[in-house]
């Protein structure tokens, strides 16, 4: 089987190497970025010398990308050089109801479309422990979940297309609604004069820990702002959520909030560094460092 990966980026590019370790295939790799591609031929991969040819000679394919707007132009591309009976598998963060769009216009050239968004964050695609959720037919699922499990921990068949982009909007949501409460608290003890690192310790082995608190630990409070998952990112995430609230009529009461300190944070220029970058506005504003020295 030959096997297209298109999006080599901080999760797609682990993903990628993952799959070349550990399928006995031939992957073809496509990305704008050379390293990114480098580093995935360094493994074994074949770099293709376009979208169009990629396609065309693949099975199946992957893709991991940053928007819908990427995924909705890459997949017609793809769907215009792809034989019939291709599979395509989105890794990215998308928008359920462009994704059932989608599944409709590709399904009417002979191509499935399963929405197959990814949670863990990049250290975890490093170690093929992520998990992977699967939206679309459940046979096809399960016919190719040797190659989802190449790159992952745990695969988990949601429902129909669309329904794993739910979930990974609700899973996101959560997160980061929880980081953005987490900045708040930290500033306030910061503010207060308490031992932030008592309370780090405290909060890490109490009941108010979450992977949102010690994301914020591991890196904003540290000062360590690299992106691990760009700030950029994380408020589109939030952003569709918001969006799939109002689409079924649920009430917003507390993502809007994280939405709107994401966007203060953009606003402020800190867009392309990590999310617990969201930190930074409470200090903008108080005139205080919230750090672990």
């Amino acid at each position: 089987m030959r096997i297209g990966f298109v999006g080599l980026g901080n999760m797609g590019g682990p993903m990628c190497r993952n799959l070349v370790k550990g399928v006995n295939h031939e992957v073809i790799v496509h990305d704008l970025n050379a390293e990114a591609v480098r580093a995935c031929t360094a493994q074994g991969a074949t770099a293709a010398d376009g979208l169009a040819t990629l396609a065309a000679s693949c099975e199946v394919v992957f893709t991991s990308l940053p928007t819908p707007q990427h995924v909705e132009m890459v997949a017609r591309e793809i769907a215009a050089a792809a034989r019939p009976g291709t599979v395509l598998f989105d890794l990215s963060t998308n928008s359920p109801t462009m994704v059932k769009r989608l599944h409709q216009e590709l399904a009417a050239r002979d191509i499935t479309l399963l929405d197959t968004p990814v949670t863990g964050g990049v250290v975890r695609a490093v170690d093929a422990s992520i998990v992977v959720m699967v939206g679309g037919d459940e046979a096809v699922f399960d016919q190719h979940r040797a190659l989802l499990a190449a790159f992952s921990g745990t695969q988990v068949h949601v429902g129909p297309v669309g329904s794993a982009s739910v979930a990974k909007l609700i899973n996101n949501m959560l997160v980061l609604c929880n980081m953005a409460v987490a900045a708040e608290g930290m500033m306030i003890g910061a503010m207060a004069g308490i031992d932030l690192h008592k309370l780090t310790n405290i909060i890490q082995n109490g009941s108010g820990d979450s992977t949102g608190f010690r994301g914020l630990a591991a890196r904003g409070l540290k000062g360590e702002f690299t992106p691990s998952f760009a700030l950029d990112l994380a408020a589109k995430d939030l952003g569709l959520a918001v969006e799939l609230a109002a689409e079924h009529g649920v009430p917003g009461l507390l993502a809007p909030q994280a939405l709107a300190l994401l966007r203060m944070a953009r606003g402020l220029g800190y867009g392309q560094l990590d999310t617990s970058a969201m930190l930074k506005v409470y200090e903008t504003m108080l005139g205080r460092e919230v750090r672990l020295q």
